[in-house]
């Protein structure tokens, strides 16, 4: 996986626990760097003498300098080393953009909605802006999730959208430990959905709906969405929290002879059939793509060209992708005695 050296140009703290990184990035890579909103960033830098990486969302439009927001996370090796020592001028490795949670190709007289919580609302950040400066007639509704005011990412910047397009975009606050003045109490459950979808935004035909946040809303979400008759096709979701492993179908004893394809490489070696396939790659040094290591971004998938495997669980590659082959190396379990894993031929 190649990283370029980035140098962070600003830092600006968004809340207590958030920090927005402003990335310089040089002319020359300006092309690799172009990117779609909704698209992420995987970041590497060595903390302590380790390896560590980690996926954020760009929150940045394409006109504006590349950023994205870390939100530090309890026992978050990374997070907490952003938020409390990187400061401006210095550099961390920056992968090219990946992703697939997008707008459409054409956004001109388009309605949308998001259902954002927490730093969900990074993405959803760089589609506002998109959808705001690039048409004259969309409209944005985005309904926020947080604790409190206080710990709202970007909540100032967006009441300033708010104020620049009153007839074009739209927010809905949503708090789980205050009650504010023209905001719901509690958080984005099925009743705040139901009621922006059938009550207060009733008239708008929305195109596409996005959704951003930890596993269970996402869930609870796209079901309310579905009996609100929300075409499955026009719902798009990325997780940034996921549950815990779920239970896989077969028994895992014994060993596979594994072959990996990589960057025109070839390798092979031995590894426990209980072992996620990314781990053991890993463990023999072989420089495999990786990010979240959670099954929520697609930075390991691959393609199975020989052999069998299963995935503990996936939110990312959809039925067609899973019929060709491909499977996230980071959830993969492996079926059959012999595997071969194709990075190249993704």
């Amino acid at each position: 996986m190649k990283f370029h050296t980035l140098q962070i140009q600003h830092i600006n703290r968004q809340t207590d626990k958030a920090v927005e990184l402003i990335f310089k990035v040089p002319e020359d890579l300006r092309s690799e760097f172009s990117y779609q909103p909704g698209q992420y960033l995987t970041l590497q830098t060595s903390i302590e003498g380790e390896d560590v990486r980690r996926s954020y969302s760009i929150s940045s439009s394409p006109d504006e300098a590349l950023s994205v927001v870390v939100k530090a996370i309890d026992q978050g090796v990374f997070s907490n080393y952003v938020n409390t020592q990187l400061k401006p001028g210095d550099s961390l490795g920056v992968h090219v953009p990946e992703g697939n949670f997008t707008l459409p190709e054409e956004i001109e007289d388009k309605q949308f909605i998001a259902f954002a919580a927490g730093s969900g609302i990074t993405p959803i950040m760089s589609m506002i802006k998109s959808v705001l400066k690039q048409s004259s007639r969309s409209k944005f509704v985005l309904v926020y999730g947080n604790k409190s005011p206080k710990s709202s990412i970007y909540l100032q910047e967006l009441l300033t959208f708010q104020q620049s397009y009153p007839e074009r975009f739209f927010i809905e606050s949503v708090y789980s430990e205050t009650k504010e003045n023209n905001a719901q109490f509690g958080r984005i459950e099925t009743p705040t959905i139901n009621y922006v979808i059938k009550n207060k935004y009733a008239n708008f035909n929305f195109n596409q709906v996005y959704l951003c946040g930890p596993e269970p809303m996402i869930n609870n979400a796209i079901k309310v969405l579905k009996e609100q008759e929300i075409p499955e096709e026009n719902i798009n979701f990325e997780l940034f929290f996921s549950a815990e492993d779920a239970e896989v179908s077969q028994n895992h004893d014994g060993q596979t002879q594994v072959k990996v394809i990589l960057d025109d490489e070839e390798f092979e070696f031995s590894m426990p059939k209980d072992q996620k396939i990314l781990d053991a790659i890993l463990a023999q040094d072989i420089d495999a793509p990786y990010s979240c290591q959670g099954g929520i971004c697609s930075s390991c998938v691959a393609k199975i060209t020989e052999g069998k495997a299963e995935m503990i669980k996936n939110q990312i590659l959809t039925d067609e992708d899973t019929a060709e082959g491909l499977i996230l190396t980071c959830q993969g379990l492996p079926l059959s005695e012999n595997l071969t894993i194709d990075y190249d031929d993704v």
